[in-house]
């Protein structure tokens, strides 16, 4: 099952973290990785104004996530974010198809019972 890696910087030192982010793509590969949403301005649809650079990565399955980050190629890498700025990363699982196509079929049925 595919799973996620949110990642929350507060970057202090642009050209630092560019030289970081210049080094991550192939790392990421390597491990099944892939980006779907790169450092886009967010926009906050409810809750606190969020400034930190917001970063989603997809992997093929949470042992692939946890092994891209705790892998040496990313050990090495991640030194050069270290300076750079404040970074909180988060993996999550993902959601399989099948259970979210039976909790949309329970959640019409609720809408048809009521």
């Amino acid at each position: 099952m595919s799973a996620y890696i949110i990642v929350r910087v507060d970057v202090r030192d642009w050209d630092k973290y560019r030289e970081y982010t210049r080094h991550t793509p192939r790392v990421l590969a390597k491990f099944g990785g892939r980006f779907i949403a790169r450092g886009s301005e967010p926009i906050v649809l409810e809750g606190p104004e969020e400034k930190r650079r917001i970063v989603l990565i997809e992997f093929p399955s949470l042992d692939q996530a946890r092994a891209f980050y705790e892998s040496d190629d990313y050990k090495a890498i991640k030194k050069k974010r270290e300076d750079a700025g404040e970074a909180q990363l988060l993996a999550v699982e993902g959601y399989n198809l099948t259970d979210w196509e039976q909790v949309v079929r329970e959640s019409q049925r609720a809408v048809a019972g009521a």
